[in-house]
Formats: structure tokens, sequence, C-alpha cells
């Protein structure tokens, strides 16, 4: 309000004029601190991207580290986001506009739950009569059901005869992988999983377990895992024997840092992989891999792979 002719001269008008610009200002204010604080962390991660880039080999970003700075710098956005728009209530709207556009479908596979939001009443608020449906809204929001831990309570009746006494019938015990263990076969498979493709370490899982009560040591998950490696590998001299009996193979080596106590540092080990895709020249066999470990990449440990 730079016009001096444009105040008001009514006591209760002017109040509130300056209400509006206290909240205006405080609005300002407020993104122009989230401005701030975003170009300071825009700032930061500049630097770090120079240093990755220019720096010297010690000093360069390692790509985990640039991963953690992008999800830091994503969240300090989206906080900001978030802040502009509860001040802000078109702007809010509009951003909903967009995600709407743009959030894409959710995967056909995935179960539907579906709820039914019905207005309060159905009754014409003209002539009181019924009303009937003639369209709807629907929306998709993707969920999770938190992981649930069960107990699977296994029955065997025993049944004898009353007649003769001595017969009794009983249905054997089903297989398992551990036997007299405690996990179910699917158990085991969340822990390998977890493990080997998530990256969850064996006593990160037991800290997990152990927040639902559930009380086991790092050493019976290590022993869950060798068990099911052991039944595991048959399959997997079956692959690489099926492998090795292919017209083409791509072969490739990765370094990977591997404890070694006596020196109390790590040491670099191989993982070496025997690779197939014959879809590009139109080959039956179906496309497959199968990994092995080495200590070295040299023609010793290459010579070991057939």
């Amino acid at each position: 309000m730079t016009d001096l002719d444009a105040i008001p001269d009514d006591p209760s008008a002017l109040r509130a004029a300056l209400l509006a610009m206290r909240a205006e200002l405080a609005a300002e204010r407020a993104l122009r601190r989230g401005l701030e604080d975003r170009n300071e962390r825009l700032q930061h991660f500049i630097r770090q991207l120079q240093r990755m880039q220019f720096g010297r080999r010690s000093e360069a970003l390692d790509p985990d580290q640039l991963n953690l700075a992008l999800e830091d710098l994503e969240q300090a956005v989206a906080e900001a986001d978030a802040e502009a728009e509860k001040a802000d209530p078109p702007r809010r709207e509009a951003r909903a506009r967009e995600r709407r556009q743009n959030r894409g479908t959710l995967p056909g596979h995935l179960p539907r739950i579906e709820v039914v939001i019905e207005p309060p009443t159905t009754i014409c608020p003209c002539c009181s009569g019924a009303m009937h449906i003639i369209g709807e809204d629907r929306s998709e929001r993707l969920d999770v059901i938190p992981m649930r831990w069960q107990v699977i309570v296994t029955r065997r009746p025993k049944y004898g005869c009353r007649a003769c006494g001595s017969a009794v019938v009983q249905a054997p015990a089903p297989p398992r992988l551990i036997e007299g263990g405690l996990p179910t076969e699917r158990l085991v498979a969340h822990v390998l999983v977890a493990k080997y493709a998530d990256h969850a370490p064996l006593y990160r899982q037991a800290q997990m377990l152990a927040r639902q009560g559930i009380a086991l040591d790092r050493s019976t998950l290590a022993s869950w895992v060798g068990t099911a490696a052991a039944e595991l590998k048959p399959l997997w001299r079956l692959l690489r024997d099926d492998l090795l009996g292919s017209a083409k193979l791509f072969v490739d080596e990765t370094p990977a840092p591997v404890l070694d106590p006596g020196r109390g540092r790590t040491k670099t080990g191989w993982f070496w992989a025997i690779a197939r895709d014959d879809r590009p020249w139109g080959g039956a066999d179906p496309p497959a891999v199968v990994f092995t470990y080495a200590p070295g990449r040299g023609h010793a440990h290459a010579a070991t792979l057939r």
C-alpha cells in the first residue's frame, strides 16, 4: 500500500489492512528463508560436484556419497516446497494438479482395495427426490502393509484304534530346509534377499527382529544363510555347466572390498560373472548369469571357472 490516498480512514479497515500486510510480510520472509536455505544447499552440492570432478583422487566424492548428497538436497527442496504450499493455498492446489498429471500409473498386478465415500445424503435438495449416480471421480494411491511376523503352527494328530489298541496312524512330518530349526523356507529366502539384494547385514536384520520382540542372534541368521547356500549350490553348478556349454559367453570381473581380519583392514577381491544373452542374435537359449568369487583376476582364476 504505497499510495497514501489509498490508506483507509476507518480504524477497523486500517487495522484489517495492517493485519493483511503483516501476514503477507511473514509469508514473504518464510519464502525468503526457504530460498536462502535451498541456495545454501545448492552451493554446497556444487562444491561437492566440483571436488568430485576436479579434486585429487583421494578427495574425489564417492558415488554413494553423491547419492546421499542428492537425497539430502531433494529432501530439503521438498521441505521448503511443503512449507511454501502451507502458506499459499493457490500454490498448493496448483501443485496438486501437477502431481495428478505427472504421477503415472501403478502396476496392474497390484491388488486394488476400493474405498467408496458416499455423500451424507442422496436426497435431492430441490425436490427431495432420490438421486442416482451420474458419474464418479476415481483416484489411486500406493499403500503398503508393514511387515507382519507370524508363527506357523504345524499339528499332526495321532490316531489310535480302540479295538486293538496297538495301531497308531500319523501323517509324516513335512521336510524342512533346516531340520529342527525355527525358520520357514520363506523366512530364509527373506533373509537372503535382504542381505544380498538390499545390502542389509545380518546384524542389522537381527536388530530389526529385536524391535518386534524376536530374539535371534546374528550367528543364527548366519547359519541359515550357510544352509541355504549349501542347498543352492547344486543349482548354481547346473546353471554354470549349462552356460559353459554355450557357443558365446561374456565374462567380466568386478572388484569388491573383502575383510582381511589378520591385517585389520580390507583387501580387494573379485566377483567373476559368466553371462549369456543370445536374444540380439535370435538365439533360443534363455539369458542367464552366474557369479563366483576369486581372490584375483589373473588367468589362473579364470581357468577355475571351467
